[in-house]
């Protein structure tokens, strides 16, 4: 089992939050496997996976691309390790929470962290990203954030749905963290990588369950080098 996971010029500084999810999924599952560091540039490792993108696993000669399509694989090829979805209604609200992350949580950390990424990575990374990005947003990347301690209080309000539910239980997928706890949570853990920029108020009930998922598995998220050490 390989994971195909993001890296910074550092090779410990892992900050995809596609690979986050399927990380934290693996380690529920307690699937042993191999993270190995990939960088925006290196296209020609993952190229036979019909993707330039990672998350992509290996497993038994697939190529298996996307973090959701690899949390599914994983749940159906490992029925008899800790459940991520618990069962199709959970895999259904797993989804919607995957779709809500991305549309919510991944556009709004964007415009607060972006211009902190590229002093992460290798020269021709940083100039591959810095060009893509600025290309995607229209302007330069410091002018992205430039408005961003103002702008996070819009974040930390679009957040209202998922502070609701932790206020009155520990976790999203039900008695323990799955796969819906897994899905929010990499975009936080991506922004902890890359920026000392504070998204969460310490009082704030998803800043706590942030805090349960970096403790979970041994401490796994939290040891991966950080920014934001909160």
């Amino acid at each position: 089992m390989i994971l195909h996971d993001l890296c910074g010029a550092d090779p410990d500084r892992r900050f995809s939050p596609y690979c986050w999810r399927v990380r934290m999924a693996l380690a529920h599952k307690g699937v042993a496997h191999e993270a190995l560091p990939w960088r925006f540039t290196d296209k020609a490792a993952i190229a036979d996976s019909g993707t330039d993108k990672v998350p992509v696993l290996r497993h038994a000669g697939r190529a298996i691309a996307e973090s959701w399509t690899i949390l599914e694989y994983l749940e159906d090829h490992w029925p008899g390790a800790p459940t991520l979805f618990g069962g199709e209604g959970g895999r259904a609200l797993a989804r919607f929470v995957n779709t809500w992350s991305d549309a919510v949580m991944m556009t709004g950390i964007a415009r607060l962290v972006v211009s902190d990424i590229p002093a992460h990575l290798a020269p021709a990374d940083a100039e591959y990203f810095t060009r893509t990005r600025e290309a995607r947003f229209g302007r330069p990347l410091p002018e992205v954030t430039a408005s961003r301690e103002r702008e996070v209080e819009g974040f930390r309000r679009d957040l209202h749905p998922l502070r609701m539910v932790l206020r009155e239980r520990p976790w999203l997928s039900g008695p323990t963290a799955g796969a819906a706890d897994f899905i929010a949570f990499g975009p936080l853990q991506w922004a902890r990588c890359v920026s000392a920029f504070p998204l969460l108020t310490p009082d704030d009930p998803v800043h706590a369950w942030r805090g349960r998922l970096l403790d979970a598995f041994g401490g796994l998220a939290r040891a991966a080098p950080a920014e934001d050490l909160g």
